[in-house]
């Protein structure tokens, strides 16, 4: 684990799939990470525990297993509905152990944003094989049609989005710890 803290203090280059499926090269700036590894608990099961928030989430996006301490494969991507589907099905089936994972509020996912990273803006120690694109959140956006719209939030570029339930993002499975 010093090594690994040792390359967050120092401009790094990772790679890390795009939502096209090209590499893109992770670049985080020295001293400006705001993500450190030790404020989480690998719980070695694909899960680490964030002991700040007390929220326990799952390394990889859904879609891609955890191997050998990585992510494999492709994640997926969903409409909202079917995001949110996936979720319950997962809490169902009790293949990830605990019965209440859940798409994450906006608040929730921001908390493994990565603002001294690009490409993706997370840290790729606790969360490998992240894509650069948007994930879904559970938080509606509040008036007007809201029933059609809800918050998602990017590891790109583009920060908090408000998307049409039917547009189709990657997701991250979260529940609480406590």
């Amino acid at each position: 684990m010093a090594w690994a803290l040792s390359l967050l203090t120092q401009m790094i280059l990772v790679g890390a799939a795009s939502v096209q499926g090209a590499a893109a090269q992770q670049t985080c700036i020295a001293g400006q990470s705001t993500l450190q590894a030790t404020r989480f608990r690998d719980n070695g099961d694909g899960t680490v525990t964030d002991v700040d928030s007390k929220l326990m989430w799952m390394r990889c996006a859904s879609g891609q297993n955890w191997v050998d301490a990585q992510c494999t494969g492709q994640a997926a991507a969903y409409n909202w509905p079917d995001a949110v589907r996936k979720a319950n099905q997962i809490s169902r089936s009790g293949d990830a152990f605990f019965n209440d994972w859940r798409l994450p509020a906006l608040r929730d996912l921001a908390t493994i944003t990565d603002r001294g990273c690009e490409n993706p803006r997370t840290n790729l120690l606790l969360f490998p094989g992240t894509p650069s694109s948007a994930f879904w959140t559970s938080t509606p956006r509040p008036g007007g049609k809201s029933e059609d719209l809800a918050f998602a939030l990017s590891f790109g570029a583009e920060g908090v989005l408000v998307a049409r339930k039917d547009e189709r993002f990657y997701v991250r499975f979260v529940r609480s710890a406590m």
